[in-house]
């Protein structure tokens, strides 16, 4: 199911407010718990739920610029600010691993036992540990629901804290049984947790900045839809890219050269709404209709327009008593030539059995022109032709 904008911004701001007072309230308890209760492990585990306070803000904003329309500036949308934001998210989150897990290793190797944490420490992380849990079910609801990787990104943050809390009680619960320093393996394990999601949310979004690809299973899905559209022949050039919670298609569909102008038209809108109808995240699709295989086929770009190769054509017409009176002419352009269907009233051939020395003149005038291919010159019976 599509959603609008602002549907999507309305969501995206709900769960995100939520979050805000979830991590507000944990940072506060953690931070505050792990220094006056002697645990590295919960403080690590505070300054994890303060990095998703602000991941937190990076979404509300990004969600607010996401949200606003296509612009002179921004053609496109304003879909990166989605992926930037996860970008920034992902470097935030592996500099709060770097610094958890160096503070770890020193307490590691100090030669004074660290002191024990008091019982309220464990009491702290399990309210974590659930709190953080519920809210990463919802924020992932409501990703799916909407399509957002920038808030699936967060609902992982969410769970990430989750997962880090629970090794924070087993940590903290460990020193109750003479392992001191099991609270900063803890610690150290939490940083190895936070530094891996960092890290991958910050590839994935980079790649989408560089316009990677979709899924290859995606792409073929989407090449199999275009080639069941009727008269869609081949397709070739097709590419794809993501931006924010949207993806782009751009691909060349081969139809009959000799199709309308406007059935091709019509063929290419054919594809497009195949595209977005099947695929929720596809929202922007660019057809090329093309008469032949352009990636195979001799170029045309070196040949003449319409205006240019008409007026040659009806100067060798018009040496001609007959051919200066053709009145509609169709140029196709193909594989490095032209192909000229010419069409001449009935009334202007004297006899029936004129009709073929007629076109041999017409052959002959087209091909002292280097450029032309096939030509074909029909009659065509007009209501002045009727017998009078």
């Amino acid at each position: 199911m599509q959603h609008t904008l602002d549907q999507r911004k309305t969501e995206t701001n709900r769960i995100t407010l939520w979050g805000v007072a979830v991590n507000l309230v944990l940072s506060i308890i953690k931070i505050v718990g792990g220094i006056f209760g002697y645990s590295q492990a919960l403080l690590a585990d505070g300054l994890h739920s303060l990095s998703d306070l602000a991941s937190d803000g990076m979404v509300l904003l990004a969600a607010h610029h996401a949200g606003e329309d296509a612009d002179e500036d921004h053609p496109y949308g304003h879909g990166r600010f989605e992926t930037l934001a996860t970008v920034a998210l992902g470097i935030l989150l592996i500099g709060v691993a770097v610094g958890i897990g160096l503070d770890a290793i020193s307490r590691l190797n100090s030669e004074t036992l660290p002191p024990e944490p008091m019982l309220y420490t464990l009491v702290i992380a399990a309210i974590s540990i659930i709190s953080k849990e519920v809210l990463y079910h919802a924020t992932k609801r409501v990703a799916l629901k909407i399509n957002s990787q920038m808030l699936e990104a967060n609902a992982w943050h969410h769970r990430s804290d989750a997962v880090s809390s629970i090794v924070v009680f087993v940590g903290i619960g460990g020193t109750y049984f003479g392992y001191p320093y099991l609270d900063a393996i803890a610690a150290l394990m939490v940083a190895l947790m936070i530094g891996k999601i960092g890290l991958d949310l910050a590839k994935q979004s980079v790649q989408e900045l560089v316009d990677t690809a979709l899924e290859p299973e995606v792409v073929e899905q989407i090449k199999q839809t275009i080639l069941s559209i009727d008269d869609v022949q081949e397709l070739h050039m097709l590419r794809t890219r993501r931006s924010g919670h949207n993806a782009l298609v751009d691909v060349h569909i081969q139809v009959s050269p000799k199709l309308s102008v406007s059935e091709g038209h019509h063929i290419s809108e054919s594809v497009e709404k195949a595209l977005i109808d099947r695929f929720d995240e596809i929202n922007d699709v660019t057809v090329h209709i093309d008469p032949e295989n352009d990636e195979t086929a001799a170029s045309c770009k070196h040949l003449p327009l319409r205006t240019e190769l008409l007026q040659a054509l009806t100067g060798e017409w018009h040496n001609h008593e007959v051919l200066k009176h053709i009145d509609d002419v169709t140029l196709h352009y193909l594989d490095g030539r032209v192909s000229v269907d010419a069409y001449l009233p009935l009334q202007y051939l004297p006899r029936l059995e004129d009709a073929e020395n007629i076109k041999l003149a017409f052959d002959e005038a087209c091909g002292k022109l280097d450029c032309i291919g096939e030509c074909h010159l029909h009659f065509r019976y007009t209501r002045d032709s009727a017998p009078k």
